[in-house]
């Protein structure tokens, strides 16, 4: 098992830029072949990944899309589970020139929330209908050291509105070591998330200047350590635009690969970030490998096959348009309504000058929410899996078999009408109940034998149903 000692050696370049340079555009019948195989819903090779990068064909990109859309919704359904950050202090020791929060930049606001403001911020989001939160904080520590951190987790769940709370506290911090990632265990968190930005180790150094963050083996091994803590819910990510985003691809599948066949089981979910504008950094607001539209609406489709059972995550960085078009090929996790500087919901706005990032997306969670129902997918706001130990391969035993489906879209319809009872409008209210009819009709004997029963539950007051 990797140590924090050693390399991340299991990413290898070598590998990757073989399969790069050694592809040619693929044929009509091998895209085609690629695509039958990815409905089995097994996964795909790092090298059929490679050669799905280069399809261009307006016809058979429109066949990816498609079998994305068809794999998603085989596992997944029409749900789409509803989260929010909440950063608690934008303070860090790190110089990363793509990043607002980085230590020079003189022209942010520097703020670290007290445990009351953490509890405020928290109410606002239940008001909301948030029941899923992610913590967000720079990578450096106040005084009080990692026991803000757990102190505030601890804040988050114990912070209720009337019939509201947070359920569930998923993290994205800096890299720890085993015995702090055990301590982030024991205040329950969900899942650790953590980005490495770019795989491309040249590129590493070039944008991360000075402070921990420099040491690409420690942040590449960090899923490592967690897992060894006990944490089987990891979150991974890339900046995308900091460099080629097809080698960054192949790198992921690479630490994906390094994860099952170390652990077991992969991450359970994928982020896709792009740079954004930020406060004090010219890097973001001209990315030196920047990602068109085009070909970010195909990764995330590539990534759907490559990985089918793994969440896959579009945040508020992106407009509306473009996470409408992400939906239908493979996106399954959706922030909602976000601020993304410490103190952000009770400021309403946010203030620029203390946020990490520009955000692309500024609606709130009920137009959200509404936006959703027209499309015909569910907003869910379950954190069941996570309380009843259904993660890491626990989820993975009940998701490759199509299993998970009988408990993921009764608790959906359950969480959403929650949602419809205690804080939506009057017309989201009417679309949504409509929805959950149309849903309803859609399920087959056993779920419906599991989800009326919660909804009748739910009507007459009940909260926090779950199966």
């Amino acid at each position: 098992m990797i140590t924090a000692a050693e390399r991340a050696d299991f990413i290898e370049p070598g590998e990757i830029e073989a399969l790069l340079k050694g592809g040619s555009r693929p044929s009509r019948m091998r895209v085609r072949e690629l695509l039958a195989k990815a409905k089995e819903m097994h996964g795909l090779s790092m090298e059929e990944v490679a050669c799905l990068t280069l399809v261009e064909d307006p016809e058979l990109l429109a066949e990816l899309f498609l079998t994305a859309k068809s794999i998603k919704e085989e596992i997944y359904g029409s749900r789409l589970v509803f989260f929010a950050p909440l950063y608690i202090s934008n303070r860090c020791a790190n110089e990363c020139t793509y990043c607002a929060f980085r230590a020079t930049n003189s022209g942010l606001k520097r703020r670290t929330l007290t445990q009351e403001e953490i509890a405020e911020e928290t109410r606002i989001l239940i008001r909301q209908g948030h029941k899923r939160v992610l913590v967000v904080a720079g990578e450096a520590l106040p005084p009080r050291g990692f026991e803000y951190i757990t102190d505030s987790i601890a804040t988050i769940y114990a912070t209720h509105v009337g019939p509201g709370e947070i359920r569930r506290v998923n993290v994205n911090l800096a890299p720890q070591n085993v015995d702090r990632f055990k301590l982030l265990k024991q205040a329950g968190i969900g899942t650790f998330q953590l980005f490495q930005e770019t795989y491309h180790r040249p590129t590493y150094a070039s944008v991360h200047l000075k402070g921990k963050k420099r040491d690409y083996d420690w942040r590449a091994t960090a899923f490592d350590r967690a897992m060894e803590a006990g944490i089987d819910d990891v979150g991974m990510g890339l900046l995308f635009g900091l460099y080629d985003w097809r080698f960054e691809v192949l790198s992921m599948m690479q630490h994906i690969r390094h994860l099952e066949e170390t652990f077991g089981v992969g991450p359970h979910t994928l982020s896709f970030p792009r740079i954004e504008p930020a406060v004090g950094s010219t890097l973001a607001d001209a990315p030196p490998h920047a990602v068109s539209d085009a070909d970010f609406i195909k990764m995330i489709a590539i990534m759907r096959l490559a990985v089918p059972y793994t969440g896959m995550i579009m945040s508020t960085r992106e407009g509306a348009d473009v996470r409408r078009q992400t939906f239908a090929v493979g996106i399954s996790q959706i922030s909602a309504g976000s601020r993304t500087d410490p103190g952000g919901y009770k400021d309403g706005e946010g203030d620029p000058n203390g946020s990490q990032f520009q955000l692309g997306d500024h609606r709130t969670v009920e137009e959200v929410v509404a936006d959703v129902v027209s499309l015909g997918y569910t907003p869910s706001f379950c954190t069941a899996c996570y309380r009843l130990g259904r993660t890491g391969q626990d989820f993975m035993d009940l998701a490759k078999p199509g299993e998970i489906k009988y408990h993921c879209q009764p608790n959906a319809l359950s969480t959403f009408l929650e949602y419809l009872c205690d804080y939506a409008g009057p017309v989201a209210k009417t679309a949504g109940e409509k929805l959950i009819s149309i849903e309803l009709q859609h399920m087959d004997g056993q779920q419906t034998a599991s989800t009326l029963p919660m909804l009748n539950q739910v009507r007459r007051g009940e909260r926090d149903v779950f199966v």
